[in-house]
């Protein structure tokens, strides 16, 4: 046990500087080089200040987490006085952003089922070369996310301004995996129709669901959708546009990235419609990421304007009890603070003993590896990061879950040149999803091998295996020439892993699911041993197996709702420096704020 708090203060020491403590560098989409001018010193953040708590607070959120970071700023905001702590000595909680030490002290944590960890189990850790391995040149993520350009997160973060704190940079580049090849996804009209291997009526077809997706709420095709909504997607798709199981994987798995099969018409369009309707917003791409790490440098900005705001924090601190009669929080180190209002639990931070944890049902198995290797084959020019997906029963293991897979650059800040972090996730459990990950990775190795080989390899094409277009490019009609030479090829080097991370991760959000508000209150109604119903508790839900960050702002906003009795004051705020910052984003970023026209694309609860 004296190893693993040595660890974990070593891996306090060796946290990585968020975006808001870079110097500036370039800009990945355009987000102006400005910063506010002030920005808070991490004072009972990283480096604690203070001696003690304070005596007294109106909420209590224990743990770092983004649903948690985003609630402790509104409040703040709000006028509500804040205490905001974490049992780790980094912040991020569930979706925190760690260095190298930082990982190995958390796989100690973990497997220690350490307080403040609850939320992980069975982490498997191997590093076969740690000399070429530089700690706090690397951030990785626990829970990877690609960041919609129509999504509420992105309107918050501009509404509340937090965006300062924040570099962002572009994804466009999706690919599915199909016939033991990596094919990138034709969303565009211009795309769909110059790409040589789709008939004239296919194109048109493909077409033709496009627009359906983009307008299946209007009146005129609601009546004829009503009959369809609960079917499976892949059936309706089918049997109405005559797509080939190809498309409609790459349509369902890539483009909605749908982390299990057999999902409902309404649901596969509303994904769909999702990434459509974000392309061409701030650029040709739907998807951002956040430079350094994602929903870790994320929360890292919520907390900072919670900062600003008044928002007290202190890491290291775990709640030992909380006393509903007198209304006291109790700490390991003797602290106690006494909470007029409510306490907001992170199920990995709830204190022993506790009886309402919302029950972690589902599972994420995650696979994170470092390879020695760019991967610029698989991303856009000018872009640093893309995503690969594997549809149900795409691998030899014969895979009843896709695999969906985040691929991040030397670009993105995560790691050194020359290398690349690949994340891989399913719902499939236990053995058969560490399988299916390995067996997923295994196909990424050989692609980016094939793909990226120096010296080449022959295959002999004749004038009509390919077709030469006005401008003088040149496209592949006949890829089966092709696909036989890639089986047939070997490569001549071989791919270097510097760490392989495995682990299991424990949701009580089901997949596609939207919290909900009878999360909280179910919460509310568990008795404690020996008291009546606590009503000044709420927890909040560990991640989901959502790739993206769909629902963590409508989570946010309901547990805002049960603290303050509505969310209608939820980050509205009239902020000092508004005269002088009016225009910072139309005159020196590509972003705008379109939160009056945003409609949250996921507005189901299953």
């Amino acid at each position: 046990m004296a190893s693993t708090v040595e660890s974990r203060r070593a891996s306090m020491a060796d946290r990585r500087p968020s975006m808001a403590e870079r110097q500036s560098t370039g800009i990945g989409i355009g987000i102006g080089s400005r910063r506010p001018s002030v920005i808070p010193y991490l004072a009972g953040i990283e480096k604690p200040v203070l001696p003690s708590i304070p005596s007294k607070c109106d909420v209590l959120i224990c743990g770092t987490g983004l649903v948690e970071s985003i609630l402790a700023a509104a409040l703040a905001w709000q006028g509500s006085c804040v205490l905001h702590v974490d049992a780790n000595p980094y912040y991020g909680d569930t979706c925190a952003t760690l260095t190298i030490e930082q990982i190995k002290a958390w796989c100690s944590s973990v497997n220690d089922s350490l307080s403040g960890f609850q939320g992980f189990s069975k982490a498997m850790l191997h590093i076969p070369f740690p000399h070429r391995l530089v700690s706090r040149d690397y951030g990785i993520d626990l829970t990877p996310r690609v960041l919609f350009t129509k999504s509420d997160l992105l309107s918050l973060l501009i509404t509340s301004r937090v965006y300062r704190y924040l570099e962002f940079q572009s994804l466009s580049n999706f690919h599915t995996f199909e016939k033991d090849t990596f094919g990138k996804i034709m969303s565009t009209k211009e795309e769909i129709f110059t790409d040589q291997s789709m008939t004239l009526s296919n194109k048109r077809m493909l077409m033709k669901f496009m627009k359906f997706v983009l307008e299946y709420e209007q009146p005129e095709n609601k009546q004829e959708l009503e009959q369809h909504m609960q079917e499976p997607f892949t059936q309706f798709v089918s049997d109405k546009f005559h797509l080939t199981p190809q498309q409609i994987n790459e349509l369902c798995y890539t483009l909605g990235m749908v982390p299990q099969p057999d999902i409902s018409t309404l649901q596969g369009l509303s994904r769909i419609r999702r990434y459509l309707v974000s392309f061409n917003i701030y650029g040709n791409f739907p998807t951002l990421y956040s430079k350094y790490g994602g929903p870790g440098e994320i929360s890292q900005g919520f907390c900072r304007s919670a900062a600003v705001a008044g928002a007290t924090y202190k890491l290291e601190s775990t709640l030992q009890s909380f006393d509903a009669d007198t209304k006291t929080a109790t700490f390991t180190d003797g602290s106690k603070v006494k909470v007029t209002e409510k306490v907001v639990f992170s199920p990995s931070q709830a204190a022993q003993g506790s009886r309402n944890v919302p029950e972690r049902r589902y599972q994420i198995t995650r696979l994170i590896t470092i390879v020695e290797k760019s991967c610029k084959e698989w991303f856009a020019e000018g872009e640093s990061a893309a995503i690969v997906v594997f549809p149900p029963k795409s691998l030899s293991s014969n895979n009843v879950y896709p695999v969906q897979s985040i691929i991040m650059g030397s670009g993105t800040g995560s790691c050194p040149k020359n290398q690349c972090i690949w994340y891989l996730s399913t719902i499939e459990q236990g053995e058969r999803g560490r399988r299916d990950l390995e067996a997923a990775s295994k196909k990424m190795e050989e692609s980016i091998l094939r793909e990226s080989e120096a010296g080449g390899f022959d295959v002999n094409l004749t004038d009509s295996d390919v077709a030469i277009h006005a401008n003088g490019s040149i496209s592949v009609i006949n890829s089966v020439k092709l696909g036989k030479s890639f089986k047939e090829f070997v490569p001549k080097e071989k791919l270097t892993y510097l760490l392989k991370l495995m682990f299991t991760q424990h949701t009580s959000v089901a997949p596609f699911g939207v919290v909900s508000n009878g999360v909280f209150e179910k919460a509310e109604e568990t008795d404690h041993p020996g008291k009546g119903p606590d009503e000044n508790v709420l927890y909040s839900s560990m991640p989901s197996t959502e790739i993206s960050y769909d629902g963590v702002v409508t989570e946010a906003r309901l547990l805002y709702s049960k603290i303050v009795g509505s969310d209608d004051d939820f980050f509205d705020v009239d902020f000092e420096d508004e005269d002088e910052n009016d225009n910072v984003l139309a005159n020196e970023s590509a972003i705008a704020d379109d939160s009056d026209e945003f409609q949250p694309e996921m507005a189901f609860e299953l």
